[in-house]
């Protein structure tokens, strides 16, 4: 991978190009926010890496904050870990809701036999932290700033969730895919395609990553091998494994998850007594129940469709093409997939703090101010689940006061995100 720009010469500094006169564009808001040059940036950076992981560790070891029992997915991964040994994916079970390629991620503590498997579990997710930590200190190796800082401390922000989902593993696919197809080669491009294809057979959204790439070689090498490695991957699974489809069943019957922004709607309308229906455990996670949701799961349907045909539009309208637009592009596609989606789980913000990392290894990246909004929104995360889950789920005033900071920074983030990248690539140039 190489660098936006080729060192300075002894000197001399090169400044930030001007896309959007904004504060967050100034060079000493790029370069001097944390810790700047030597060896110092890659000594803290693994010291607060290593102190921050060992307390996720500890919180999972308790897990105890507000409702406890975060770690109980990990103990639904070995359910299924035992079924894929049996040659099946989980067969009619309404919380298997993932493409086959998950299945990988799940089997993959098998490899680590002398571990039981919530610890084999917690290693791996650990050492993906790790790697995509170190992709992105070296894609910024000659100036360490956000980029990397972003997902250090980003990610305990959300506690010890990341450790008990596979979502870690998913996103450094992304983050690695990215990385690469930004770079010049023939080679990176195919490997970059490679990995969002695989991502995409592990969780649907690692696909996005490609949105930007540029339009010409660089789409067709990366692309056509994101299609092969997709392809060659289900027809691995589907030749081992039985029912590696079925996970389609569930999907299509999900409906409003009570931390998505519909479901924020339906909790306010709740509360003022305008909407008379309840709450309920189903397909894993819990649920409104009762008039309107199924006409508001089809409104987030129909905005996820309007938000890809936006995409669609901007990638025909883009005029100027710069090296951080394929990272920012993709930030701004799964943060409209996310608040357009009927369900918002927690661990979506490691999606998210992931690609924000890797758009501000970039000094050309125009997505910083919506960097900054996702932390507060990783926060706020952590109080909605695990801390005051049971108020979220009870409606009451404490629990909605989170969801609405919550949700209505993830719908700032995404709208920003559009406008900006619209503005930075799209629209006409102002007239001099």
């Amino acid at each position: 991978m190489t660098n936006d720009h080729p060192p300075s010469p002894p000197g001399t500094r090169a400044e930030p190009p001007n896309l959007t006169g904004s504060p967050f564009d100034s060079d000493t808001f790029t370069s001097a926010t944390f810790v700047t040059v030597g060896r110092g940036p890659h000594l803290a950076v693994a010291s607060v890496w290593l102190l921050t992981r060992v307390g996720m560790v500890l919180l999972l070891m308790r897990d105890t904050l507000g409702i406890g029992g975060v770690g109980r997915e990990v103990e639904l991964y070995r359910h299924w870990y035992e079924q894929f040994a049996q040659g099946t994916f989980p067969p009619g079970d309404a919380t298997w809701q993932y493409p086959p390629g998950a299945g990988l991620v799940i089997m993959a503590p098998g490899l680590l036999p002398w571990l039981g498997y919530v610890q084999a579990f917690v290693a791996l997710t650990l050492l993906a932290d790790a790697v995509v930590t170190l992709a992105l200190a070296r894609a910024d190796s000659a100036r360490l700033t956000h980029g990397t800082w972003i997902w250090v401390c980003g990610l305990p922000l959300l506690l010890h969730l990341p450790l008990a989902r596979y979502d870690v593993q998913t996103t450094a696919l992304a983050v690695l895919a990215l990385l690469a197809v930004t770079a010049r080669s023939t080679a990176a491009h195919q490997l970059g395609g490679a990995l969002a294809g695989i991502g995409a057979m592990v969780k649907v959204w690692p696909a996005l990553a490609l949105i930007g790439t540029p339009r010409g070689r660089t789409t067709r090498e990366a692309w056509t091998a994101a299609a092969v490695a997709a392809l060659a991957l289900l027809a691995t699974l589907a030749l081992f494994f039985s029912d590696s489809l079925g996970f389609l069943r569930q999907q299509g019957s999900r409906g409003i998850q009570i931390e998505s922004l519909g479901g924020t709607a339906l909790a306010l309308a709740k509360a003022t007594g305008a909407w008379p229906g309840g709450v309920e455990f189903r397909y894993g996670a819990i649920e409104y129940v009762g008039p309107y949701v199924s006409s508001l799961g089809h409104l987030a349907l129909l905005l996820t469709v309007i938000a890809f045909g936006w995409l669609l539009l901007w990638r025909v309208r883009a005029r100027r093409w710069t090296t951080s637009t394929p990272l920012d592009a993709a930030l701004t596609a799964v943060l409209l997939f996310t608040v357009t989606s009927r369900v918002i789980s927690p661990q979506y913000m490691i999606w998210l703090l992931g690609l924000a990392a890797v758009c501000l290894t970039s000094r050309r990246t125009v997505m910083r101010p919506v960097a900054l909004l996702l932390l507060p929104a990783a926060a706020l995360s952590s109080l909605a689940y695990p801390v005051l889950y049971d108020q979220v789920v009870a409606g009451t005033a404490q629990g909605l006061t989170v969801m609405v900071l919550r949700n209505g920074l993830l719908l700032a983030a995404a709208l920003l995100a559009a406008r900006r990248l619209w503005t930075a690539t799209a629209a006409a140039p102002p007239e001099s």
